[in-house]
């Protein structure tokens, strides 16, 4: 058998020198250990004459990946890298090193007023991204001046560059980051889209208190990332793995107090569900969809308001819980199948980070199966380009709008009655 690469921008598999690459073998998934490790996970990947990474998937295929992540926090206990397995520090460590980092990061972007650059050649003919332009714009310059000001009294320390990661000056990098900015998105189009479908298949009934929080969730994306598609998918998977938390939160605290002691199954789908996008959240970031201090603090902190929003949620009704999230995982579906119609050809031009070849092509395809409880057989995707692996995401994110469709019918029952 002969082995094959593919190199960025390619779309012919070209040959690997097996002298260049050790083979290793990853041993199927055996009764769970709890260790720290120093150094990534990495049995299943080698290196090409080129220094990258490649990947050996279950079917004994090598894949080349990026060479590096492009993510905010790549090398800094991200999965599948440095500190992976790792117990974390205490509370207070975390929160003084995060503070300490993000508080350079917030400097560097109001001292360079970056709300010019995120948005640099977006059209502006939408008048509330004019309006959000300018205000953020002035805002954020305003606050360079006072941290200028600051630091010339004294009461800051002397602003220094952004140390810039090696990673970033390789030539693939410019490379793949060109594309990147290429990529496309009309949020028009995804509306006409989701118009469509539901003129086809019909809507869900939802009540308008729980539709609310959802068109502010789609508005704001809408607005804020207009034309910024890898920051915008990255926070939105950053809200779309929080309702699989509130949902595992509620139902433990049944069983804690007596309650409702029969969700053990519902809750391990749950988090199967959430370990899916957690995998499309590193995707986002290893294609650096987290680079930016805003999208970060803004990301984060609407992750916390929903989350609660999904506790109350579930706490009045799971069903109407599972009925905002089904609307949330359609909007998605739709969003992406947009996006790879727009950008097909690119897309298929560039490598897949080694985080979706871990996912979607390792002998251990852990609880890959677990959320897609409507499917008769299993789903064994390929991961070959960035094509591939957005419309795996794109197919996930089908899945959960069934597995939350079967939740609010009570199907999802029979369904797990089927593996007792």
């Amino acid at each position: 058998m002969q082995l094959t690469q593919r190199k960025a921008g390619l779309g012919a598999a070209l040959p690997v020198k097996r002298s260049a690459i050790a083979a290793p073998k990853r041993a199927p998934r055996q009764a769970l250990k709890v260790v720290a490790v120093a150094a990534p996970m990495s049995g299943n990947t080698g290196v090409d004459d080129d220094g990258c990474k490649v990947f050996y998937d279950k079917d004994g295929s090598i894949i080349r990946a990026m060479c590096a992540d492009y993510g905010f926090r790549s090398g800094s206990g991200r999965l599948y890298e440095e500190k992976y397995g790792e117990t974390p520090t205490n509370v207070w460590e975390l929160a003084k090193a995060n503070f300490a980092h993000e508080l350079q990061q917030l400097r560097n972007f109001t001292r360079r007023n970056q709300v010019e650059e995120l948005y640099e050649g977006v059209p502006t003919s939408n008048i509330v991204l004019k309006g959000l332009f300018a205000a953020g714009g002035a805002l954020v310059s305003g606050l360079g001046s006072l941290d200028k000001a600051l630091e010339e009294a004294g009461a800051l320390p002397e602003l220094k560059p952004l140390e810039r990661k090696e990673a970033f000056n390789s030539e693939e990098w410019q490379k793949i980051r060109e594309k990147l900015r290429r990529l496309k998105l009309d949020n028009n189009a995804v509306m006409a889209r989701e118009q469509q479908r539901i003129k086809k298949e019909g809507d869900i009934d939802t009540p308008l208190w729980v539709k609310i929080p959802f068109i502010a969730l789609c508005w704001v994306l809408d607005v804020v990332y207009e034309n910024r598609p890898i920051p915008k998918f990255w926070v939105l998977e950053t809200v779309a793995r929080i309702p699989y938390f509130a949902y595992i939160s509620i139902l433990h605290l049944y069983e804690s107090v007596g309650f409702w002691r029969a969700g053990a199954e519902l809750r391990k789908i749950h988090f199967a569900e959430e370990w899916n996008e957690m995998h499309h959240l590193q995707i986002m970031e290893s294609l650096g969809g987290d680079q930016v201090w805003f999208d970060r603090f803004l990301a984060e902190h609407a992750a916390i308001l929903y989350y609660w929003v999904l506790i109350f949620f579930y706490l009045v009704s799971p069903k109407l819980a599972y009925n905002f999230m089904q609307r949330v995982e359609f909007h998605a579906a739709d969003t992406y199948t947009e996006f790879l119609e727009t950008n097909r050809e690119l897309l298929r031009s560039i490598p897949p980070p080694m985080v979706a070849l871990n996912y979607y092509r390792n002998q251990d395809l852990y609880l890959f199966d677990e959320f897609q409880t409507g499917r008769k057989s299993p789903r064994r995707p390929p991961c070959n380009n960035l094509e591939d692996v957005f419309n795996n995401i794109r197919e996930d994110e089908i899945e959960h709008v069934k597995t939350m469709d079967a939740c609010q019918k009570e199907t999802i029952a029979k369904e797990i009655a089927k593996k007792l």
